[in-house]
């Protein structure tokens, strides 16, 4: 996966973004991206990783691996 792409984690939509070995999880909120996090793409489980490479967003692990992100971020607030 190269460049970004809109996906469904849990119902909502997000923008994921892969620049080189980070991985960028943002919303679109009123046109602009407001990005969540950034993931070291090293740190996503073998599966994921995988998904991720053959650019299959849909993918169950990479889903996975995703609404983690999302939900540590509810977490901590953001």
């Amino acid at each position: 996966m190269s460049g970004s792409t809109t996906i469904e984690l849990g119902g909502e939509e997000y923008l994921v973004h892969r620049e080189g070995e980070v991985l960028r999880l943002g919303r679109q909120l009123r046109g602009d991206t407001v990005w969540l996090d950034d993931v070291a793409v090293s740190l996503l489980p073998g599966p994921a990783r995988e998904a991720l490479d053959r650019g299959e967003h849909t993918d169950p692990a990479l889903q996975t691996a995703l609404l983690g992100v999302v939900r540590a971020e509810v977490d901590r607030g953001g």
